[in-house]
């Protein structure tokens, strides 16, 4: 899948060296390697203890939502594990690189997500005994009969989910044959690129690919399958030795007792149920409802602590001290000059590091959309302020008025008149921004569509329904700054 053959990037490839050091070390002082070692550790060792673990938010049929729960062949497979191991587990959903870089900063203690066993990826995690075997396999739209084979994709796009063995197999071929690849982040959109004719082709994981036709995505395989990987079950090279070793004896036993075929045939024989429009919205109901008040909890907070930093720091800039300016400036220079989602994933996955300790989603994407939107509430505060016409200021004065009591009683009470239209677009930009933590986890309402359609492939539908509940909230809290704007400032 999608741990296809994913090049290791950022921290796990710094990484490497220190494995290989480490493994070097052991050698040499005749203690064994981290893979040796957990394969020595006791089962019984994991029993009682709770573990959280890593994995992917869309991967069908291996992790996706179902009636607002996660579920699929890993979600089973490793529940079924630790029930028999005597141990709990504790999911989050992430997204395959989040979850990666969850557990380089020890956030998690374990990923199943699909997870290909690569050689460069042992070098940075310890891997379980296989638990799947995969393969490639290529797919049209159901209407396309002119594609039938590699040959026919001279000139032509395919397109393929950025990471995945299906990547790197067309990766492998395009120049053989003599076509350009489009990566995307999730499966849902490769195929509706597939679909609207963009590319001719997708490469995907033969099990995802045919959970996915048998949804309905609208596509029709038209090769055999090729040679894939095996998935695995991993930790941190070295780290959590008696979790490996418990899944590797809960797996030996329901390989022998036959619940592993069980829950494959649950699974890879299945495919999302047809329903109407209507029933997409009712079915899904809970989803968005909780994705929606995510969306404002996060919205509320972040303004909540923006419009104190704007506050502060838009006074900062207007200060006579040469200092408190220049901590206004650097902090706007630094939150406006570096884009939201860098913001997010230094949060939530590089500030653990440095504090030695995790930051929940929820903190993490308040303090990124709140000191984001602050900085841009600071040039609002400092541009109202000095919009006001200096002779204000100077009448006041002459009149016997202090700084302190002309700013209250003149200056301040112009400028929030002046700022206040400016107030209403940032919360509204906030608003929509929450759309964007969705890429650590925070399962916002833009983060339940991608649940959703990654699952029934009914995009445009899934879409619609959320771009309407983003336009019913915005409009609502456009409505009710206009009221307070025209009752604050008559």
């Amino acid at each position: 899948m999608h741990s296809g053959k994913r090049a290791l990037k950022g921290p796990a490839s710094l990484a490497v060296p220190l494995t290989s050091l480490l493994a070097a070390l052991a050698l040499l002082l005749g203690t064994p390697a981290s893979g040796a070692f957990a394969a020595t550790q006791e089962p019984g060792a994991v029993e009682g203890k709770t573990y959280t673990i890593g994995t992917d938010t869309t991967f069908a049929p291996f992790e996706f939502r179902e009636n607002g729960e996660l579920v699929g062949i890993d979600m089973d497979l490793v529940n079924a594990i630790a029930e028999d191991q005597g141990f709990d587990v504790e999911i989050r959903s992430l997204g395959f690189d989040a979850a990666l870089q969850a557990l380089q900063s020890n956030q998690v203690d374990g990923v199943i997500a699909g997870m290909s066993i690569t050689e460069e990826r042992q070098k940075v995690f310890d891997f379980s005994d296989p638990y799947f075997e995969s393969g490639i396999q290529m797919a049209v739209a159901e209407n396309n009969n002119d594609v039938a084979g590699y040959e026919d994709l001279e000139g032509k796009r395919v397109a393929v989910k950025t990471g995945t063995e299906g990547q790197a197999f067309a990766e492998s071929i395009k120049d053989q044959y003599g076509f350009d690849v489009i990566a995307f982040a999730q499966s849902a959109q490769m195929y509706d690129d597939v679909k609207a004719g963009s590319s001719v082709a997708v490469f995907d994981d033969y099990p995802v690919l045919a959970y996915g036709i048998k949804s309905g995505n609208g596509l029709k395989t038209v090769t055999e399958k090729e040679t894939g990987s095996s998935y695995g079950f991993a930790v941190n090279a070295g780290a959590n030795p008696e979790l490996l070793a418990a899944f590797n004896a809960g797996l030996a036993n329901l390989q022998e007792s036959g619940e592993y075929e069980e829950i494959m045939d649950r699974y890879l024989d299945a495919g999302a149920a047809d329903s109407s429009f209507w029933s997409l919205v009712t079915d899904n109901a809970p989803a968005f409802a909780k994705g929606l008040g995510l969306t404002l909890l996060a919205t509320a907070l972040s303004l909540f602590f923006a419009l104190i930093l704007g506050i502060i720091f838009g006074f900062f800039k207007v200060s006579s001290k040469v200092v408190l300016r220049g901590i206004a400036t650097t902090y706007v220079s630094i939150f406006r000059g570096t884009p939201v989602l860098v913001q997010a994933f230094f949060f939530y996955f590089g500030l653990p590091q440095l504090i030695g300790q995790p930051v929940d989603v929820l903190t993490a994407g308040v303090l990124t959309l709140s000191l984001n939107a602050g900085a841009y509430m600071t040039e609002i505060v400092r541009g109202g302020i000095q919009s006001v016409d200096p002779g204000q200021m100077e009448a006041a004065r002459s009149l016997g008025l202090g700084y302190g009591k002309t700013m209250q009683k003149v200056v301040i009470p112009q400028a929030i008149k002046i700022m206040t239209p400016s107030f209403i677009n940032q919360f509204v930009i906030t608003l929509k921004d929450t759309s964007l933590l969705a890429v650590i986890g925070f399962a916002e309402l833009t983060y339940q569509a991608q649940q959703i359609y990654a699952v029934n492939f009914r995009t445009a539908e899934v879409l619609l329904i959320v771009a309407a509940l983003y336009f019913i909230v915005i409009t609502l809290l456009t409505k009710l700054a206009d009221v307070l704007d025209k009752r604050f400032n008559k």
